[in-house]
């Protein structure tokens, strides 16, 4: 399959059952959509997919390999979180290239990539400003570039929009949409409002006491 399967996937915190069996396919190029309310299971399975949770049981495959036991560096994705996490000593610039300064892409291919991206999202020319200065939708704007620096392979999204107002969250998820619509990107996005699933992504996968649910 060319994108992302997760197999019988099934997670323990002790005696908790964070995810039970759980079942999901993400065609190359598709968004979809992990809808549920907290506590389901959406995060777990996103850091599963991540690399950044063992299993218990069930596989993990990327365009038809298995990156079940593949370290987290290794498997190509990207991850973007509610808070952004932007490097507070780095300024957009900076933020932007991290993952390709850290792949040892020559300068002056980071800076057209970094030029590319900030113009992406809306932040042309803003490649020398402070990270402390922006507002929190400017900060998201270049989180979201700098996750995408890389190309990954797959985009991890969890709760990108939720700490931002309501007006500006459903701007933003608007303008998400139309960004990963123009690079094609493979994406997991993790919500639990279900009007910015709905613009965002292409289908969604509603989930239930760490359960994925049958469509429909």
């Amino acid at each position: 399959m060319n994108g992302l399967l997760v197999d019988g996937v099934s997670v323990r915190f002790g005696d908790t059952v964070a995810l039970d069996k759980v079942e999901l396919e993400v065609e190359g190029g598709r968004v979809v959509a992990l809808l549920g309310p907290s506590g389901c299971g959406k995060s777990t399975l996103l850091r599963v997919i991540a690399g950044l949770q063992e299993v218990d049981a069930g596989r993990v495959h990327f365009d038809g390999v298995d990156v079940t036991q593949v370290p987290t560096h290794k498997r190509g994705f990207g991850l973007m979180f509610q808070d952004g996490q932007l490097f507070a000593h780095l300024d957009v610039a900076g933020n932007v290239a991290y993952a390709l300064a850290r792949q040892k892409v020559p300068k002056q291919e980071q800076r057209k990539r970094v030029a590319e991206l900030l113009d992406l999202v809306g932040l042309g020319g803003a490649e020398k400003r402070d990270v402390t200065t922006l507002s929190g939708g400017q900060q998201q704007r270049v989180a979201l570039a700098r996750s995408l620096a890389a190309r990954p392979r797959l985009l991890l999204l969890d709760e990108p929009l939720s700490a931002l107002d309501r007006d500006l969250r459903e701007r933003l998820a608007e303008e998400l949409r139309s960004i990963l619509t123009t690079t094609g990107t493979t994406v997991v996005l993790v919500t639990h409002d279900h009007s910015e699933a709905e613009v965002i992504a292409d289908s969604i996968v509603r989930m239930k006491a760490g359960r994925t649910l049958p469509a429909g």
